[in-house]
């Protein structure tokens, strides 16, 4: 019985060494890194593509809204209003 038990524990002392151990090199090649993405960069590219985004969507509403719009309802008025 106080055999199982050793052998237990030491299983779990070397694999919590080698957990330790493989967090701490993942860590250390993250710190170690010179590339990578921040948050700063993100917001940045997020914020860009709102500001385009609503720059196309305030073009084509003035583009509906003085050329295509008129034009339709004065088209669908005359098809309508036809006296041939």
């Amino acid at each position: 019985m106080m055999k199982k038990i050793n052998e237990t524990m030491n299983h779990m002392t070397v694999t919590a060494y080698v957990k330790g151990n493989q967090m701490k090199n993942k860590v250390a090649d993250i710190l170690r890194r010179k590339e990578g993405e921040g948050f700063v960069d993100t917001a940045l590219k997020i914020l860009i593509s709102v500001v385009v985004g609503a720059l196309l969507l305030a073009g084509l509403y003035t583009l509906f809204k003085d050329n295509i719009l008129p034009t339709l309802t004065q088209r669908i008025t005359n098809l309508f209003n036809y006296r041939g």
